[in-house]
């Protein structure tokens, strides 16, 4: 006898497509902050990390039901994998576990948006001021390696493309973080609020011009090592970030 369908979930067939870059992106982002590569991770790792990437690009929604035996079906695997699978998206915060309906792709409100950016902006300040008295050079570096492709995508209007670009920015400067943590927490936050930018770019993409020339700016500010200039549109960045999130 058929098993009854479940309200609210995604279709799982998008769990057997090949990976856009943006994909890949977020599924390395999460990957190298546990130092696997993606052929060596656990198997529930794997799972965890193609979900994450398809709940990013919004092929599963937010308030999509995830539910394990669905799962385990699509992949033909165990359900132990799946399941810790989503712990690993719980502590990603890209699921909850509700009362009754299990795991649950979250969708924070504007007031939760608020608060993610608040904290993303006191990090990114802290680590600025490190990067620019430990190693301005580094950075410099970065920019000039990145700059590049950001701006290709916006010249294109080519919002995933875009995305991933300064996706991966980001990512090359937490890299050169001192200590971890700083890096740690700044990387998971930039994967929760990816989808949202993303979302606010493809239904403006006009957005593009005023991001690049935040980030524009930032680089000119590194090059110049004006420290308090770069703090200042550093927050510009998040701010102008926040605002196509929300």
């Amino acid at each position: 006898m058929a098993r009854p369908k479940t309200g609210n979930v995604p279709d799982l067939a998008v769990l057997l497509t090949p990976p856009t870059p943006l994909m890949r992106a977020v599924e390395q982002g999460i990957l190298r902050r546990h130092a696997w590569s993606r052929a060596s991770a656990p198997a529930a790792e794997q799972i965890a990390v193609r979900i994450a990437g398809l709940i990013v690009t919004d092929l599963i929604h937010a308030g999509h039901r995830l539910i394990e035996s669905d799962i385990s079906d699509t992949l033909h695997v165990s359900r132990a994998p799946v399941r810790e699978a989503l712990r690993i998206l719980e502590r990603e915060r890209l699921v909850e576990f509700e009362p009754r309906r299990g795991a649950v792709v979250t969708a924070p409100d504007a007031n939760d948006l608020a608060d993610i950016y608040a904290v993303r902006n006191a990090l990114y300040r802290l680590l600025f001021v490190q990067l620019m008295e430990r190693s301005p050079d580094a950075v410099e570096a970065v920019f000039e390696a990145r700059m590049p492709a950001l701006t290709e995508a916006a010249e294109r209007g080519a919002t995933d493309a875009y995305a991933l670009e300064g996706f991966l920015l980001n990512l090359a400067l937490f890299d050169l973080a001192r200590g971890r943590m700083i890096a740690d927490m700044l990387a998971s936050i930039s994967l929760r609020t990816l989808r949202y930018v993303r979302l606010g770019l493809v239904d403006d993409p006009e957005r593009m011009a005023s991001s690049l020339r935040t980030w524009r700016a930032l680089h000119r500010a590194v090059v110049r090592r004006d420290v308090d200039e770069v703090l200042k549109t550093a927050e510009r960045r998040i701010l102008s970030s926040r605002d196509a999130a929300l």
